[in-house]
């Protein structure tokens, strides 16, 4: 039993010993010189396993597509010319952004900002009378829909553009919070207040103290360190899609792929799904019934008792009807959502001979920096909300470029002095630089407007009982995921319909 065991030991001690003979410390193919290694300097190399999927996100794998009609043009408005162009890898909410989520967003604000600055909490109120019309009783859905529990799972509404970014800004860092709290690098602190709040640019550049519970080895000296961006733990920020990416997103075309080795489409789409009808028509239980929440005919916004069609006559739960092939609810109907850009009849597509916008086209760009102090070139203290400040670029750098030549360009060649274009708002038109991009159709909406294809706009500053949001994230580095070489691994359709059913 004895020379067993002994021999068992000396085993376990042999491989250890060839282990750590066989550990080499990675070294810089530039220089030879050792990373992670503070004999070397401690210049870190971050065991890097790839962005990671916030909270409700689900990773869009970009590709090329035909952006813009893909049926008839019935309004002969002429603003979605079909052109190729290619969207990068993103994450998008799975669903639209609730009820439930906004309210817990206004509590956050109320409970950090509501004694010194009540006026940012009541900034953030949706305009719950966006239900009142002056010829059906809708009263009360103005008191219900956006504060009773029946309706915590329905996308919120009443929310400007405006407001829509704000929740983004605050969803990026109580995210980011979260990571540093899961990795036991922070503690918890719910007891913030006004400026000394979790901003996760401030804590980028050390004008936030969290409480801290154990920070990152500095491979320099030996000590610790505060998180950095290099470190690869924090996500990037929480935004409104562009209208590409939405569009993108809602036709799913994955799903029409052929095989998974080639670049065969067999078939457009006009809706997220195939086909040109908005029935589902397998034949089982379901078959005839409607793939989207949307206005069917002149007064008929569900269906008739007994029978209804797309069990809603408002808007529907969040996770109505089937996902499309990219794992997407409501990409057609429930509520048309807000996207980041500014509308124009024309895209940059249409408009600029420069193949540079035909990838992520988007128009809405005006480009800043952090306010920085003269002396220190550091950032300058945040301000009373606990964000950090920005300021257009200098308009003598951005001259002496050779990629734009102003910060200001969401109107760049529609609407400024190069395009010989004017919009002339209240007078011939209503588009001005207020307008933004509102996609998808909504509950209230005919069949036209469930196309991915179709646009309108709404004023940034105004909301709908119509328009709701959801938001999405850049991707980093490798547009197929993380130790996916193949892509995502999409559920069948099977799979789907079983998900939304049962």
């Amino acid at each position: 039993m004895k020379k067993t065991l002994i021999h068992g030991l000396s085993l376990l001690l042999l491989v250890l010993l060839a282990a750590s003979c066989g550990k080499k410390t990675e070294k810089s193919a530039t220089t030879g010189w050792k990373y992670n290694d503070q004999k070397w300097g401690g210049f870190e190399k971050t065991d890097y396993e790839g962005q990671a999927t916030g909270p409700n996100l689900v990773l869009i794998e970009g590709g090329t597509y035909t952006m813009g009609l893909t049926d008839q043009d019935v309004t002969f408005e002429w603003n979605n010319m079909a052109r190729r162009v290619t969207v990068s890898s993103f994450y998008m909410d799975e669903t639209e952004v609730r009820n439930i989520d906004y309210r817990e967003y206004l509590y956050w604000v109320d409970r950090v900002f509501g004694e010194t600055y009540p006026e940012v909490w009541k900034r953030a109120l949706p305009d719950t009378l966006v239900w009142r019309e002056e010829l059906a009783y809708n009263e009360p859905l103005v008191e219900t829909y956006f504060r009773a529990p029946d309706y915590d799972d329905y996308p919120v509404v009443g929310v400007s553009w405006h407001q829509s970014n704000e929740f983004a800004k605050w969803r990026t860092d109580r995210v980011n919070e979260m990571v540093l709290i899961r990795r036991g690098i922070i503690d918890p602190t719910p007891d913030q207040k006004n400026e000394n709040n979790f901003n996760t640019e401030a804590y980028l550049v050390g004008q936030y103290e969290p409480s801290v519970r154990k920070n990152m080895e500095d491979q320099r000296t030996g000590g610790e360190r505060r998180v950095r961006l290099e470190d690869g733990i924090l996500l990037p920020a929480y935004r409104l899609p562009t209208e590409s990416e939405w569009e993108y997103a809602a036709l799913s075309l994955v799903g029409n792929q052929a095989t998974s080795k080639d670049e065969l489409i067999s078939d457009r789409r006009i809706y997220p799904w195939d086909g040109n009808t908005v029935r589902y028509q397998k034949r089982n239980k379901y078959q005839g019934k409607m793939l989207a929440n949307f206005k069917r005919s002149g007064g008929d916004y569900g269906g008739m008792a007994g029978a209804l069609n797309d069990r809603a006559f408002t808007p529907a739960p969040v996770r109505s009807n089937w996902p499309n092939d990219f794992g997407l609810y409501n990409m057609a109907g429930n509520v048309n959502e807000w996207t980041a850009d500014l509308y124009r009849p024309m895209t940059s597509a249409d408009l600029v001979d420069n193949e540079n916008q035909e990838l992520n086209p988007y128009r809405g760009n005006v480009f800043t920096t952090k306010k920085l102090d003269p002396e220190t070139g550091a950032p300058i203290t945040k301000d009373s909300l606990g964000r950090l400040s920005y300021e257009l670029m200098d308009t003598t750098t951005t001259a002496l470029r050779d990629n734009y030549k102003r910060p200001e360009v969401y109107n760049f060649l529609d609407g400024d002095r190069e395009s010989l274009v004017e919009y002339r708002y209240g007078v011939s038109t209503l588009i001005n630089d207020q307008a933004r991009v509102i996609k998808g159709g909504s509950w209230a909406d005919r069949a036209f407007w469930l196309s991915p294809g179709t646009r309108r706009f709404l004023d940034e500053n105004k909301s709908s009982r119509t328009v709701g949001f959801r938001c999405a994230m850049t991707r980093k580095g490798g547009p197929t995921g993380n130790g996916e070489p193949d892509g995502n691994t999409f559920k069948t359709k099977k799979k789907k319909e079983k998900r939304r059913y049962d």
